[in-house]
């Protein structure tokens, strides 16, 4: 089978499984075969390109032209490869974890939440293969638009008031910047393709270059670089599987990802490094890093420390980006991958002591781990992968995020991870330690035990996989350096 055939198989999965689910409504059991069959499917599909694009081959397809000079159009390259087979493969782990939550937790409107599910997933794919600008934007709206009936799933005031934040904050930075970034992009270059070496490299206006970074970097408001980060934590009111869709599977995802890309591709680091005025990235996504830390660990919702956290770590991406040096590039490559496992592990715990306690908050948990050995020995790999310490899969990619940094003597950056590692673990450590080391206050009753089945396995996994990415990180480095070639 082609490798254009295999781009527009794994688009179509995820968007015949949304008929399928819809089809299955009134049975629940097939419902989520459908759901568990068709995560597996897009894996296959997904993962049988990837040895195309380890070759150094960029397997492309023209969908369509809307007209002579804007196409929808995919073509993988090793970011984008990477960024798919996470999606893909946490489609399937959350999936399962979605089961036991929203079974357990007795949620309404089942087949609508998988439905959209399935339709965030495809447009995640669909940004992963982007092989423009105007197919990024198409599909990193519809993003938007599928997790906007997530967010406000539960229907109450305050999902409804958090929906209206996120898609009010979305919607009106991609459409008054990063829109407006990329027309302006296609004026100066006639062009809107991804290219190795950018497509701006013939404009001698600094100051042109210097306002189209900004225009992307606030534009992409997914990224959550603050100020733009407001609509994260409004979204946690979401189930927790929505909660986990949107810090690690997807939406933040495709913020950091489109950042990495559009520097990668569309500008180069190598005529961004010629600019010295453009280290403003660096400052603003470090301050956001400082900002975001302290913010969660002041937050005893648990949920909103965990939001928090995310924000924070985002802009680790967005800081090893503006490094503008191929190790500092593998690392924000490398820090996508890291989180998406450690995050996901996190809120999965979170939603495991919601669904077997009722428990949200952090000052709630003391001794709750004798109750639920795996969810919180799950919480601390996950937590451990947070802070960067082996052997996880984060301690690989801040090492790589420090190396950048020292190449180029950035001792802001060196000094920014060093401030936020010691605050990770004094906002993640301490939840560990009441867990296990406290016993649970006399008014204060633990879990009975573990929640569902499902839900342990999938965060048991995915906290297993944090070790593994540190352990045998051989395809991953593979793809890391593919990525460093061509942005060399």
């Amino acid at each position: 089978m082609s490798s254009g055939n295999l781009i527009l198989i794994a688009l179509i999965i995820p968007l015949a499984a949304t008929v399928l689910i819809a089809l299955a409504n009134k049975l629940p059991n097939l419902r989520e075969a459908i759901t568990l069959l068709s995560a597996v499917a897009l894996i296959i599909v997904v993962y049988s390109i990837l040895p195309l694009v380890l070759d150094g081959n960029s397997p492309g397809l023209l969908l369509f032209e809307i007209f002579p000079g804007l196409e929808i159009y995919f073509e993988l390259e090793p970011l984008g490869m990477l960024f798919a087979c996470i999606a893909s493969l946490l489609w399937l782990i959350n999936s399962i974890y979605s089961i036991g939550y929203m079974r357990g937790n007795n949620e309404s409107n089942q087949t609508r939440f998988y439905i959209f599910f399935a339709i965030a997933i495809f447009s995640t794919i669909g940004v992963a293969f982007a092989g423009n600008l105007v197919t990024l934007f198409i599909f990193y709206e519809v993003l938007t638009l599928s997790t906007y009936p997530l967010v406000t799933h539960k229907g109450t005031q305050d999902a409804i008031h958090g929906g209206r934040v996120y898609l009010g904050i979305l919607l009106s930075t991609s459409i008054c910047f990063f829109l407006s970034a990329i027309i302006w992009t296609n004026v100066l270059a006639d062009t809107t393709d991804f290219k190795t070496g950018g497509i701006l490299n013939h404009v001698n206006d600094n100051s042109i270059i210097l306002l189209l970074l900004l225009l992307y970097a606030y534009g992409i408001g997914k990224a959550a670089l603050m100020p733009m980060h407001k609509w994260l934590p409004a979204a946690m009111v979401a189930p927790t599987p929505v909660s986990a869709l949107l810090h690690a599977v997807a939406v933040v995802k495709a913020g950091v990802f489109s950042i990495v890309k559009i520097v990668s591709y569309i500008f180069s680091p190598a005529l961004l490094s010629d600019i010295i005025e453009l280290n403003f990235l660096l400052y603003l996504s470090g301050a956001t890093i400082i900002i975001a830390s302290i913010i969660a660990l002041k937050s005893d919702n648990l949920k909103r420390r965990l939001a928090y956290s995310t924000i924070s770590q985002l802009s680790y991406v967005i800081m090893a980006t503006a490094i503008l040096v191929p190790i500092s590039i593998m690392g924000a490559a490398m820090h996508i991958l890291a989180h998406a496992f450690g995050k996901i592990t996190l809120f999965f715990a979170a939603g495991s002591i919601y669904t077997a306690s009722g428990k949200t908050k952090v000052s709630e948990l003391d001794g709750i781990g004798r109750a639920m050995p795996w969810t919180m020995g799950a919480f601390a790999i996950g937590s451990l992968s947070m802070i960067g310490v082996p052997p996880t899969a984060g301690f690989l990619s801040k090492w790589f995020i420090l190396q950048g940094a020292f190449t180029i003597e950035s001792w802001f950056a060196v000094t920014v991870i060093v401030i936020s590692t010691l605050l990770n673990a004094a906002y993640f450590l301490p939840i560990v330690y009441m867990a296990f080391f406290k016993e649970a206050k006399s008014h204060n009753t633990i879990s009975n035990g573990e929640a569902p089945l499902p839900i342990v396995l999938a965060l048991c996994f995915t906290a297993l996989m944090t070790i593994v990415l540190f352990l045998y990180p051989v395809y991953a480095m593979q793809i890391l350096t593919l990525l460093t070639g061509n942005v060399s």
